[in-house]
């Protein structure tokens, strides 16, 4: 593959994928965008090539970790870096890029402190070492100081913008100075332990989300819970936020992780995985010996993967539908919508219950080239998946398939026991290629039948290329360009646009060796291939996930 082209190809996936996993990183220049960066005091201008679309104006908001040690301690995993706002503003044919750190708790006291003060993901603080032994004893005793540390993404709320990562807190922004404006907790108004990072909102600006919190019996449970679109007399719509279902855990005392969740017109789809919190060892070895996020985590080995519908409008947890598969990692639903009687279901897994997150510890990601593809064999073979879950189940005889969609190999086949076992269609799969963060074009398909997603390319874990696929045919098409490393592809569609890939996408791509190592890529949504770049002279910072601001 020539640097800087795309390649299209119209043939089958596995043709697709061994050219892919052919591109080699000898160089290691992925090391560069796990390396710590300094904020900047004002916008820098971009040194734009190609053409930028005349329609396209509007500001691309990207989050991700941006400090990866304090003082003399470093985080230890992918997820514990210190959030970083990340900017590139379009307007009138000029690009700027600008970026801060979010004034978090967490990342204001390490600043004061000079060390690590809050426990992160899979980073654990200690007390302070300048205390006597009876103040740190009881520093270890004052219970669950969670992370406020908002690197995952960025959404809004009303007129409001929030960075989020996953615990109850999540932080008010300006998305044009990139100032930190307050802290929320959303257990002031929520019965939620914490939400996903990946919220779905409707047509009318509802938005709904799910997280875990205890139910009946001191038992856990998931809450699907909607916020209100902004409100005509400017009151804060969190305050008039409520849990509109519960949905049941499999095991009481041991929640599974959840990144994201489906949502179709009428329904909402939760995928329980097998990779669990101990609330017990939570608790317990927090608040005496001191654990990180990670340390909670268990596989239970035995149960599969379990599918959960509930209503939308009345919301209810439809108890009668059983479904079950075998054992996946599942972060990111790609879109799930309904046809025919069926709720078709597609996933970006991970085969499996050794969980993915095991091998995001920053140690594995800066290791030579050679080390990194050995770690990688060791983890879960990704997979992009459609299951298809049937509505009607009451009449039907046991051991058929009750799948009739013409369109599809995914089954699903009723058991004695009232189980529904689901086998999926695989649409995209290629040795430690992974296809993930995943978007669709969200305000025309989302939760309807849809031909196109596009998502960011791991090779072995390392990003580097971006991908787009025909959910229907398996075609695919890839942009990418050798030691460059981009970020997931946010879809923009073309104003006024009938086709649903008549847009562009925006990603922040790294390329450490260039004069002007950091740019934005607009690429043509239909042909994958590139129409303008914006690069800084400025190295930018993996980034996870964000948002385009018209």
């Amino acid at each position: 593959m020539q640097a800087g082209v795309s390649c299209k190809q119209l043939v089958s996936t596995e043709s697709v994928n061994s050219m892919a996993s052919r591109v080699e990183h000898p160089a290691a220049g992925y090391r560069k965008i796990f390396e710590t960066v300094e904020e900047l005091s004002e916008p820098i201008p971009a040194e734009i090539t190609g053409v930028l679309p005349s329609w396209l104006g509007g500001s691309l908001l990207r989050m991700g970790p941006g400090l990866f040690e304090v003082g003399d301690e470093p985080f230890y995993h992918l997820f514990d870096g210190q959030a970083l706002m990340h900017k590139f503003d379009l307007k009138n044919g000029q690009v700027t890029y600008y970026r801060k750190f979010i004034r978090t708790d967490a990342y204001v006291r390490a600043m004061t402190e000079n060390r690590v003060v809050i426990s992160e993901f899979g980073t654990v603080a200690y007390p302070d070492p300048c205390k006597n032994i009876f103040s740190r004893f009881f520093t270890y005793f004052k219970g669950i100081e969670v992370t406020d540390n908002c690197l995952v993404n960025i959404y809004p709320i009303g007129e409001d913008f929030y960075a989020v990562t996953e615990t109850n807190y999540i932080t008010k922004v300006d998305p044009d100075s990139l100032e930190t404006l307050s802290k929320v907790d959303l257990c002031k108004y929520l019965s939620v332990n914490g939400v996903t990072a990946h919220p779905h909102t409707d047509t009318d600006g509802t938005i709904y989300n799910i997280g875990n919190c205890f139910g009946k019996n001191m038992s856990l449970a998931y809450n699907i819970v909607k916020i209100p679109p902004a409100q005509k007399d400017n009151s804060d719509p969190l305050e008039k936020s409520q849990v509109v279902a519960q949905l049941p855990s499999s095991e009481r005392l041991k929640p599974s992780y959840m990144h994201s969740f489906g949502m179709t017109d009428n329904y909402f789809v939760f995928v329980e995985q097998p990779v669990k919190i101990n609330l017990l060892k939570f608790l317990s070895a927090w608040s005496i010996t001191g654990a990180t996020y990670m340390d909670c985590f268990e596989s239970n080995d035995s149960m599969g993967t379990w599918f959960h519908l509930a209503t939308k409008d009345p919301a209810g947890y439809l108890s009668s539908h059983k479904f079950r598969t075998s054992a996946f990692n599942l972060f990111h639903h790609i879109n799930a919508y309904e046809d025919e009687g069926f709720i078709v279901v597609d996933l970006c897994t991970w085969k499996g219950h050794d969980f993915v997150y095991n091998y995001l510890y920053l140690a594995n990601l800066r290791e030579e080239w050679e080390e990194v593809k050995k770690a990688a064999m060791k983890a879960p073979q990704p997979e992009v998946r459609r299951y298809v879950l049937p509505l009607d189940i009451h009449r039907e005889e046991q051991g058929k398939n009750l799948v009739s969609l013409s369109y599809t190999t995914a089954t699903a086949v009723l058991h004695s026991d009232g189980t529904i076992w689901l086998e999926p269609e695989v649409l995209l799969s290629g040795p430690r290629q992974a296809f993930e963060f995943p978007q669709i074009n969200y305000s025309q398909c989302r939760g309807k039948k849809y031909s196109f997603t596009y998502g960011l390319g791991l090779n072995h874990f390392i990003p580097d290329r971006i991908v787009k696929l025909n959910v229907q045919t398996k075609e695919t098409w890839v942009w990418q360009e050798e030691e460059c490393y981009p970020s997931e592809p946010l879809f923009v569609p073309t104003p006024g646009a009938t086709e649903e890939d008549d847009g562009v996408l925006l990603s922040i791509v790294v390329k450490p060796g260039a004069e002007r190592p950091g740019f934005l890529l607009v690429l043509d949504a239909m042909k994958l291939t590139e129409l303008a770049r914006a690069a800084v002279n400025t190295i930018i910072p993996v980034t996870l996930h964000g948002m385009y601001k018209p």
